[in-house]
C-alpha cells in the first residue's frame, strides 16, 4: 500500500550526485540527506564496490570536489576545518583522511597534477592582506567597524557583503607539503588544465572597468614563455579540458550576444594550429544542465568531457530533458542517450559514462551507459524504498499554442488518487530564472501539491532554456507580454481539455521570476482564486539599486537604462496593485540579496494600504535559495504556509 507524498518527505529523499570514475574504473559518488535533528544537510563519500555501496566518510558534514589521482593512490575532497573549506586526502586503500591545506580564507576548488605529485587549488585572497599577514583569532574584544564600499559588485546572495578578494592559484607538493603561488593579482585567476608538467591553461577577468566586466579571457602559458590568448566569445568560460594527447582543448563558453539569455556553446581548439571549431552551432540548444528542481544536492556541473584523443561527450538541455551527446574533433555530433529524463551528473571513460539521472517519479540514481551496446544499467538504489512506498504522479507532456501562435511545452499532473467523476482545483506553478526550465525531473513541491488534491500545471514560457535561442531571448524587454500569454494559454488549454478541473478554484504560485510573474498575473486577471508569490520582484525601479545583480540585470532583461523610469515602472507589478483582488500570500527570505526582501515589503504594504487580502511571511537566516538549499525546518515551513494558503481559499 503506497502513501501520498508529504512535506516531510524531504527527510526521506537521498540525493546521489557528482559521480567520478578512477583510473581503476571504480566509481565514487556523493550522497546527501537532510538531518531533521541537526536541521542540516549531510553529504558523505561512497564507493561502488562489487555491486555494493561502501561508505568512505562518516562525519556529519558537507563534502564536495571529489577528485582521483591518475595513479589511483589518492582521492581528494573539500570539507570544512575550523569553519573554513580545506583540501583533504584519502588513500584509496583505506585509512584516515589527511588535511592537506590550512588556508586562512579556505579553498575554492582543487585537483591533482597529471603526475599525482602536486595538488593545484584556488584560494581567494583579501585585497591588502598578503600571505604573511595573520588576522587576530581573538574576536571577543572586536568592535564593530564600518564597511567602506567603492565597487558595484559588493554583495552577493548567500554571501552578503563581500570583502574585496581575488582568486589566486596555488600548488602544494604532496611529499614536502611546500606550497607555491602560481597566479595572483588584483584579478580572478582560474586554472582550468595542466598539459604535461609546465603548460598551464587558465583564464582571468582582468579589466579596466570591473563593475561592468562580465568577461573572462582564456590563455595558454608554456613554462616561462609569455601567455598566448585562446580566442573565445566575450562572456564566461564554463569549462576547459585538454584532450588526453594534449593536442586539443574542449571549451564550453557562455557568450554575451543575448546577455544572460545566450546559449552555452561547445568548441574544439587545436593548440598547435590555433584553429577553433564550433561543435554545437547546428543544435540551437544550450550545452549543459539548466533544469529547475528542488531535491538534487552537491551537484558538480560537468557539461562536457573527453573520452579519447578525438572524441568527447557532452550534455544538452533539449526540449525539457537533459540528454547525452557525442562529438568529435572533426565537428560531428550525435545523440547517445535521449529520454524523458534529467541527467544532472556525469563522468566518462573511453567505454562508458556514469550518469546521475532523475525523472518525474525518481529523485535520482546512478547509471552506467555503455557506448558500444547502448545499454543503460542502474548502479544505485538509494531512493528505491521511497519510490516503492510513495504514490508519485508522473505528469503528461503537453504542447499548445500561445496567443501569437508560439508553440509552448509543459506538463500537467493529475491529483494523486485521482478518480473519474470528481471535481478538483488546479495550481499553476511558474519557474524562476527566467532562463531556467522545468524538465523531466523529480520535483518534490509538485508532488506535494498533487498529493494535496490539486491538478498541477507547469509550463516553459518563452525565456525558458532547452529550446531555441530565439525562444530563450524572446522574454527580454517583454516581461509580462508574451510570457504572460504563454502561461495563460496553458491554463486555458488544460482547463478546456479536462472538465473535471474546477474552473472556479484555480491557484497560481512561483518564485523569483516566477514570483514576478505571479504578481503580474494577479494584477492583470482575476482568473485565479488564490496566489502565493515567493522571493519575488514587484518594482524594477528599486530592484535596480538593491539587488546584487540589479544594476546590470535590469539593463539586460527589462532593457531599460537607468533613466528610463517609465519602462521600468511599466513592467513593475506594483504599478497594477489597484487591480489585484486575488488573495495573495507573500513569502520572502530575510537574507535574499538577489530579490531583496524590500520587494516583498513594498508589495505587502501596498496591498494592506488598499485593504486587500494578503499575508507576509518572512524567513530568518534564509537567502534566495530557500526552497532548494535552505534550512530544512524553514523549507518545511515554506511548503506548509504555501499549501495552507491554497487550502484556505481553494474549495
Amino acid at each position: 500500500m503506497t502513501r501520498k507524498t508529504s512535506i516531510q518527505d524531504i527527510f526521506k529523499i537521498n540525493s546521489v550526485s557528482s559521480p567520478k570514475v578512477g583510473a581503476d574504473q571504480r566509481i565514487t559518488t556523493l550522497i546527501t540527506h537532510l538531518d531533521e535533528e541537526k536541521n542540516d544537510y549531510i553529504t558523505n563519500l561512497y564507493r561502488l564496490q562489487d555491486g555494493a555501496m561502501q561508505q568512505l566518510t562518516y562525519q556529519p558534514e558537507r563534502l564536495s570536489n571529489i577528485r582521483h589521482s591518475n595513479d589511483d593512490q589518492w582521492m581528494l575532497f573539500i570539507a570544512k576545518a575550523d569553519d573554513k573549506p580545506q583540501v583533504f586526502l584519502l588513500n584509496t586503500a583505506g585509512g584516515e583522511r589527511v588535511q592537506l591545506t590550512k588556508e586562512k580564507e579556505g579553498v575554492n576548488s582543487a585537483d591533482f597534477s597529471n603526475d599525482g605529485k602536486k595538488v593545484y587549488y584556488h584560494v581567494s585572497n583579501e585585497k591588502g592582506n598578503g600571505e604573511g599577514e595573520e588576522k587576530s583569532k581573538d574576536e571577543k574584544d572586536k568592535k564593530p567597524e564600518p564597511v567602506v564600499i567603492d565597487r558595484m559588485k559588493y554583495k552577493a546572495d548567500s554571501l552578503g557583503l563581500l570583502k574585496e578578494k581575488y582568486q589566486a592559484v596555488k600548488a602544494i607538493d604532496l611529499e614536502t607539503r611546500e606550497d607555491e603561488i602560481l597566479f595572483e593579482g588584483e584579478e580572478n585567476f582560474t586554472l582550468h588544465e595542466m598539459i604535461g608538467g609546465d603548460v598551464y591553461v587558465y583564464s582571468t577577468d582582468d579589466s579596466e572597468d570591473p563593475d561592468f566586466n562580465f568577461n573572462q579571457t582564456l590563455y595558454i602559458k608554456n613554462g616561462d614563455q609569455q601567455p598566448k590568448e585562446v580566442p573565445t566569445a566575450e562572456g564566461g568560460v564554463v569549462k576547459v579540458e585538454a584532450s588526453p594527447d594534449g593536442e586539443h582543448l574542449l571549451i564550453v563558453e557562455m557568450g554575451r550576444e543575448f546577455e544572460n539569455a545566450t546559449h552555452a556553446t561547445l568548441h574544439v581548439y587545436n593548440i598547435d594550429t590555433g584553429d577553433k571549431k564550433h561543435i554545437t552551432e547546428g543544435l540551437d540548444k544550450p550545452v549543459g544542465d539548466y533544469v529547475a528542481a528542488d531535491t538534487q544536492q552537491a551537484i558538480e556541473p560537468n557539461p562536457a568531457q573527453w573520452i579519447s584523443d578525438t572524441r568527447f561527450v557532452f550534455l544538452v538541455s533539449d526540449n525539457g530533458s537533459v540528454n547525452l551527446y557525442e562529438g568529435s574533433v572533426q565537428g560531428e555530433t550525435r545523440p547517445l542517450l535521449e529520454d524523458r529524463h534529467h541527467i544532472f551528473g556525469m563522468d566518462a571513460t573511453e567505454d562508458f559514462a556514469v550518469l546521475a539521472i532523475s525523472s518525474h517519479a525518481s529523485p535520482g540514481e546512478l547509471y552506467r551507459f555503455d557506448f558500444d551496446s547502448k545499454k543503460l544499467e542502474q548502479l544505485t538504489h538509494v531512493n528505491r524504498t521511497y519510490v516503492e512506498e510513495t504514490e508519485l504522479v508522473d505528469p503528461e507532456d503537453i504542447t499548445f499554442n500561445s496567443e501569437d501562435g508560439t508553440e509552448v511545452h509543459g506538463w500537467f499532473m493529475k491529483p494523486a488518487g485521482f478518480e473519474d467523476g470528481g471535481s478538483y482545483p488546479m495550481i499553476t506553478n511558474i519557474h524562476g530564472g527566467p532562463h531556467a526550465f522545468y524538465g523531466n525531473t523529480f520535483f518534490h513541491e509538485m508532488q506535494v501539491l498533487a498529493a494535496k488534491g490539486y491538478g498541477v500545471l507547469f509550463v516553459n514560457p518563452r525565456g525558458s532554456h532547452s529550446y531555441s535561442q530565439s525562444f530563450v531571448d524572446a522574454v527580454r524587454g517583454d516581461y509580462g507580454g508574451g510570457d504572460y500569454s504563454d502561461i495563460m494559454a496553458g491554463v486555458e488549454y488544460i482547463t478546456g481539455k479536462y472538465d473535471w478541473i474546477d474552473q472556479d478554484n484555480l491557484g497560481v504560485t512561483g518564485g523569483s521570476y516566477g514570483g514576478f510573474m505571479t504578481n503580474w498575473i494577479v494584477g492583470h486577471t482575476n482568473r485565479f482564486k488564490a496566489a502565493v508569490t515567493q522571493r519575488s520582484i514587484c518594482n524594477w525601479v528599486s530592484f535596480r539599486g538593491v539587488s546584487d545583480i540589479g544594476y546590470y540585470f535590469t539593463d539586460w532583461q527589462i532593457q531599460a537604462e537607468f533613466g528610463d523610469i517609465d519602462k521600468m515602472w511599466h513592467h513593475s507589478p506594483i504599478k497594477y496593485v489597484d487591480a489585484i483582488d486575488t488573495p495573495l500570500l507573500i513569502l520572502h527570505s530575510e537574507r535574499d540579496f538577489r530579490c531583496p526582501i524590500e520587494q516583498g515589503e513594498q508589495l505587502y504594504i501596498a496591498l494592506k494600504y488598499q485593504k486587500k487580502e494578503t499575508q507576509f511571511v518572512r524567513f530568518p537566516e534564509a537567502d534566495h535559495n530557500l526552497s532548494r538549499t535552505g534550512k530544512p525546518n524553514l523549507r518545511i515551513e515554506r511548503l506548509t504556509h504555501l499549501t495552507d494558503w491554497f487550502g484556505k481559499y481553494l474549495d
